[in-house]
């Protein structure tokens, strides 16, 4: 028996002492994942107490990309369902956009056509059980999962609606709901159209050609990619090739595995002769980046607003055993004229990947136009555009902090803006659509009233947001202003938000329709920069 426990006792030891590889061999990455499972097997044969295996590996996945490049990433398997439906474009379940306040299920908008327009739910109606079951304190994250269901199955709701003394119940058959990717689109005038595109997905290019069509003859299109994170490639490259003629290159990509590939424009696209202004701010990324990138290399569009993100990596996605995926990034975007989009980045330094974007973006300042060896020139003209990292926009139009103030930004943080614009809502709709049929009326006629400001300031006061009159003083343009968008896309559709906004105040559209209006001018001083 001694002679046994000395054995095991020694055992660990018998297994170190293994000749160590050559130096090449140990590089190889072959060995290293030998390695990595030999490892395996003696934690899951030898270790002392149980492993959560699942939680371990998890973790390890995740630190290892965390040592790669800032946009690597693990996707958990619970996580996946939702991200497909992000990219999908469509989703199955009653069809209304909702929020939550004091813990309460609040529907803000029905979508047009769904299932819950037409049974008669209507905006601010509260949700207080769903199927019999009270969702009354429900987390934002859980209720998709109450709401959504496969397509054909029933949900019943209970509703609390303003008016109305007793609960109302709603039967609803569940159907496919589009997850829309343009935000809004309407004609700033007879001869320009503006679209907003929130991300690039399945459905994006079918929506802006319908937005395109609805449009009719336009002279100039205002393409606003502000705020749009990216998403899939095939439809970055067809919105692209809208405005560009066939064979034009609109990107290109190249890694250390994969054969460098060329996408070019396959057809002409539909519009080739109108105007175009894109506009970008330090929130577009990826694929907004290869259409911006692509119209100002072929001087088909002019770019306006402050230099985009810069993410021109390209990662492929892998599915994992247990539903859950990895993003292995493979490779690198250029534009037609060999700009590298991502910006410059140290593996394993993701903190401080982000940190240098919050400084850009607080600061104001770019130096980038400065910097002579990034200088490259454009297909056409011959103008000079800058690589080095994101788009650098033809017109720079810095980030306005006038009208910000803590106060107005405690009102947003705490939702109290939207509960109040909510409240408000619930109890003057049926006066507000008698007396602004339209939103062009709306739009003439209404004004926030210190009434309703004074509603406001009483509510931010019983939420813990006292009032802060010098704050009031500073923002309060910019808060009867957003006062006004919110109810106008409660009342119409968020494209009359941005109608209300862009007009009223907002200094790169006020350019991006200064720049038209002097088109022959601007061109000929984004030559000369």
């Amino acid at each position: 028996m001694k002679k046994a426990a000395l054995l095991l006792c020694l055992l660990p030891v018998m297994l170190w002492a293994q000749l160590p590889l050559p130096e090449g061999a140990v590089k190889d990455p072959t060995v290293q994942l030998q390695k990595f499972n030999q490892f395996y097997r003696y934690l899951n044969g030898s270790y002392v107490d149980t492993v959560n295996y699942q939680q371990l590996v998890e973790k390890a996945i995740i630190e290892m990309l965390a040592q790669l490049d800032p946009h690597s990433a693990y996707i958990p398997a619970e996580e996946m369902k939702e991200v497909e439906e992000v990219f999908g474009g469509s989703f199955s379940g009653i069809g209304v956009e909702f929020n939550i306040l004091n813990d309460t299920l609040f529907i803000v908008n029905t979508i047009p056509g769904g299932p819950s327009e037409q049974v008669g739910v209507l905006p601010n109606d509260r949700i207080i059980a769903v199927d019999g079951k009270s969702v009354i304190g429900i987390k934002q994250t859980e209720v998709p999962k109450v709401l959504r269901g496969p397509k054909g199955t029933e949900v019943f709701i209970d509703v609390k609606r303003h008016g109305e003394p007793e609960t109302l119940r709603f039967r609803i058959i569940r159907d496919d709901i589009p997850l829309n990717t343009v935000d809004a689109a309407y004609k700033v005038d007879a001869s320009t159209g503006y679209i907003k595109v929130n991300r690039f997905a399945n459905t994006t290019m079918e929506e802006f050609s319908e937005a395109m069509n609805k449009f009719g003859e336009i002279d100039a299109l205002i393409l606003d990619l502000r705020g749009n994170g990216g998403g899939l490639l095939d439809q970055a490259v067809a919105m692209a090739n809208y405005f560009l003629p066939q064979g034009a290159v609109i990107v290109s990509m190249e890694g250390r595995l994969i054969p460098t590939e060329r996408f070019t424009a396959p057809v002409d696209g539909p519009f080739l002769k109108g105007k175009v202004i894109v506009l970008i701010d330090e929130s577009s990324a990826s694929a907004s980046e290869i259409v911006s990138g692509a119209l100002q290399d072929w001087d088909r569009g002019v770019i306006i607003g402050r230099r985009s993100f810069g993410k021109g990596l390209v990662q492929r996605q892998y599915p994992l055993i247990d539903g859950s995926s990895v993003r292995i990034t493979v490779a690198r975007y250029h534009t037609p004229t060999g700009r590298v989009i991502q910006r410059p980045f140290e593996n394993g330094k993701k903190e401080e990947y982000y940190a240098s974007l919050y400084s850009r973006i607080e600061s104001g300042s770019d130096s980038l136009a400065k910097n002579d060896s990034l200088k490259y020139t454009t297909l056409r003209i011959g103008k000079t555009v800058y690589g080095g990292g994101g788009i650098y926009p033809d017109y720079h139009v810095p980030a306005d902090t006038s009208g910000y103030s803590n106060y107005w930004a405690e009102l947003i943080r705490k939702g109290i803006i939207n509960e109040f614009v909510s409240d408000y809502l619930d109890r003057n709709r049926t006066s507000l659509e008698k007396q602004y049929p339209t939103f062009e009326k709306f739009d003439r006629e209404f004004t926030v009233t210190q009434p309703m400001l004074d509603g406001l300031i009483a509510l931010g006061e019983k939420k813990g947001v006292p009032l802060d009159s010098a704050g009031l003083a500073v923002s309060r343009s910019r808060l009867d202003l957003q006062l006004k968008a919110l109810i106008a896309s409660k009342l119409w559709t968020i494209t009359e938000f941005y109608r209300v906004v862009n007009r009223s105040n907002d200094e790169i559209f006020r350019k991006a329709l200064e720049t038209l209006h002097n088109w022959d001018q601007a061109s000929r001083e984004i030559v000369s920069q």
